[in-house]
């Protein structure tokens, strides 16, 4: 009986009108009613093709870390107020002897560089640290977020890793040695 009643729904709604259908509101798509079959006509959501698209992936951390930085960025109006003081950082630019002015905007626009670099850092940290089940995050934490991350490169003398101290520390302090 139920492919008798989807089978004269069908027909019944390709019979209705030869008018374009209104495009569906984006609830609807999630409800997996197709438009043109709509419940009142018969049609059941089970009868509906699949969905087209799949739906989208979460995003990562890092993944909505960046897109809210970059609406905040195209939402900015004020680029020259930041929270890093500007003497220091024209002064950290200006250890480079080649460099002689510095346009207003460049200590502004580092600011900001800096600011997302060290906000990037600490979730990448925190990434780890979450994964060690700790709610504080350490100096170790720091140091893989930086092994991990090919663009941080860089930073892997600045930051020495620390994999085996706090293992061994636990091990050298147990005071097994004595004889």
């Amino acid at each position: 009986s139920s492919s008798s009643s989807s089978s004269s729904s069908s027909s019944s709604s390709r019979g209705l009108s030869s008018a374009p259908l209104p495009m569906a509101p984006p609830s609807l798509s999630t409800t997996g009613i197709v438009p043109g079959s709509y419940p009142e006509d018969g049609a059941h959501p089970e009868d509906a093709p699949a969905h087209p698209h799949p739906p989208p992936t979460p995003l990562t951390p890092l993944q909505t870390f960046w897109r809210d930085q970059m609406t905040e960025i195209e939402n900015s109006f004020d680029f020259k107020s930041h929270g890093l003081p500007r003497q220091r950082i024209k002064r950290i630019m200006k250890q480079d002897e080649n460099i002689k002015m510095i346009s207003a905007e460049t200590p502004a626009l580092f600011a900001k560089a800096c600011e997302l670099f060290i906000l990037e850092l600490t979730l990448r940290s925190w990434e780890h640290t979450e994964d060690s089940k700790r709610k504080t995050l350490q100096r170790s934490d720091i140091s893989v977020a930086i092994s991990r991350t090919e663009t941080y490169d860089f930073l892997v003398d600045i930051v020495p890793r620390e994999d085996m101290k706090s293992p061994a520390k636990k091990i050298d302090e147990g005071g097994g040695g004595g004889g």
